[in-house]
């Protein structure tokens, strides 16, 4: 399959087929992971046994060997003093919600055109049109239309959109939650395009006039998979401060990274980036779990930034009319091929059952050390997974991930519709599959989910929650919850 690159030229536009080829050294960085934590494994089997030993004792024998039993508590004292200071927080998700914006910034694929037809000369013009019809986009996504002329694409304007987005989506989330702002302790807001001083962040503790003592970040050009990168950062920040709330915004300001040039690399973006926003509420609070919806089972994140064709193929430079755009090289999906490649070899031995890595190891081993010419086993995820959010970045790299990873239609229906509804939203949109596998009723208690996203440097992050209760859909109200059984629909080219 081909498709027309950003320069105009027919390029291949398949990922490369990362299962069949495999670095050692990443599934070796994967154990490395599980066996740091095999001292839970270990020392809970000593605590066991000591308590089962001593149950066979009568108080004559306790008595009688007064020494061993002094013995005995010590070392149970003590591992269990490892034990407990060495284990990592759990981390709860407590809820999320995902911004719909206001039916009047709806837009359908042909009034869109109709905005950029003063903008662009024929011929960029046809091109945003191919990309556009082709997108899997549908006439309900989101833009500020009433600002979509570039001389209204002002700081002020993408300050207001920024403000709207944001505050919507974290109002949302405090009236499903209840927990109220000022409990909150660490405040993450990730937007990759926009950073205006002061920080998105700091509107935010503006906004609800919080308190001195409220920890904040601000996460700039870090792409579309900022929002899983913001997951790590907080599960880092909970780790250190117990009976703490933690905040995660992701969302990305369109308008200011709307390009008006003629430059082909750089109009693919104008087309697919529509208005959007998650907030996600963590915990590490014990006494949340019990209504909390998901708890954080792994963070993996790979960056290939020290490639330098890694590094440029997302790029945002300035022309020398003063122009500004983000260019898509011709060798991005070739690199977020390899990025994936490096991120599942090692998130494959923290998840995969045992049956699945026996035989993929085996089948490494063999290729690699023996040097055997034989068929290397490709891992079925589907057997670590229920649920997979993959970023809804665009058809084609969902039409690749789809064949790569062996996936149904039906694992593949939350990604397809988000991108299909809402468009690429950017960081956000691994929670807008989310919302819509909770709408549909899917989510189970047990349920594994995998969030995968890609993002400019270059980066591919994977993070894994574990269902903590079923989702009652007719209990949630989400983005999705009003139009739900209108969906799945066929997506036409």
């Amino acid at each position: 399959m081909a498709q027309n690159s950003p320069n105009g030229e027919t390029q291949p536009s398949k990922l490369p087929n990362f299962l069949l080829s495999v670095r050692l050294k990443y599934v070796k960085l994967g154990y490395h992971y599980l066996i740091s934590n095999a001292i839970y494994l270990i020392i809970v089997p000593i605590l066991v046994a000591v308590g089962l030993q001593l149950s066979t004792l009568t108080l004559e024998d306790l008595m009688a060997n007064l020494a061993m039993l002094k013995s005995y508590s010590t070392l149970v004292v003590f591992l269990a003093t490892i034990y407990f200071m060495s284990r990592p927080r759990n981390v709860y998700l407590v809820d999320f919600s995902c911004y719909k914006p206001h039916e009047r910034y709806m837009i359908s694929k042909e009034r869109l055109v109709e905005k950029l037809t003063d903008i662009f000369d024929e011929s960029s013009l046809n091109f945003q049109k191919k990309i556009l019809y082709n997108s899997g986009l549908s006439d309900k996504t989101y833009i500020p239309v009433d600002k979509w002329i570039p001389s209204n694409f002002s700081l002020r304007s993408n300050q207001h959109q920024a403000k709207l987005v944001i505050i919507g989506a974290i109002d949302d989330l405090l009236g499903k939650t209840g927990v109220k702002i000022r409990d909150i302790g660490f405040i993450i807001v990730n937007s990759s395009m926009f950073n205006p001083t002061p920080s998105l962040s700091a509107m935010v503790v503006n906004h609800y006039k919080l308190g001195v003592n409220v920890i904040t970040y601000n996460l700039g050009g870090m792409g579309c998979s900022a929002g899983l990168i913001s997951v790590d950062l907080a599960n880092r920040l909970l780790q250190g401060q117990a009976n703490s709330y933690a905040l995660i915004v992701s969302t990305e300001i369109v308008s200011s990274a709307f390009y008006t040039g003629n430059d082909k690399s750089k109009l693919i973006p104008n087309m697919i980036f529509r208005m959007g926003a998650s907030a996600v509420l963590l915990s590490n609070r014990f006494s949340d779990r019990r209504w909390s919806k998901y708890q954080l089972m792994h963070v993996v994140r790979t960056h290939k930034g020290a490639d330098d064709r890694a590094f440029s193929c997302v790029f945002q430079d300035e022309e020398e009319d003063g122009k500004k755009g983000m260019s898509l090289s011709k060798d991005l999906m070739a690199v977020a091929g390899e990025a994936l490649k490096t991120n599942i070899t090692t998130l494959g031995p923290l998840v995969l059952p045992m049956s699945e890595q026996l035989l993929f190891f085996a089948s490494l081993i063999m290729r690699n050390v023996l040097k055997r010419k034989i068929k290397p086993y490709i891992p079925d995820f589907k057997m670590a997974f229920e649920h997979f959010c993959i970023h809804a970045g665009g058809r084609a790299v969902l039409d690749e991930l789809q064949k790569n990873l062996d996936l149904s239609e039906t694992l593949m229906e939350p990604s397809r519709m988000t991108l299909y509804r809402f468009g690429n939203t950017s960081s956000s949109s691994v929670w807008y599959n989310l919302a819509y596998s909770e709408a549909k009723g899917r989510i189970k208690r047990g349920d594994r989910a995998w969030q995968i996203g890609f993002g400019s440097g270059f980066k591919c992050n994977s993070v894994v929650w574990r269902a903590l209760r079923t989702v009652n859909p007719a209990k949630e109200k989400n983005a999705w919850t009003d139009e739900i059984d209108d969906f799945p629909v066929k997506v036409l080219r």
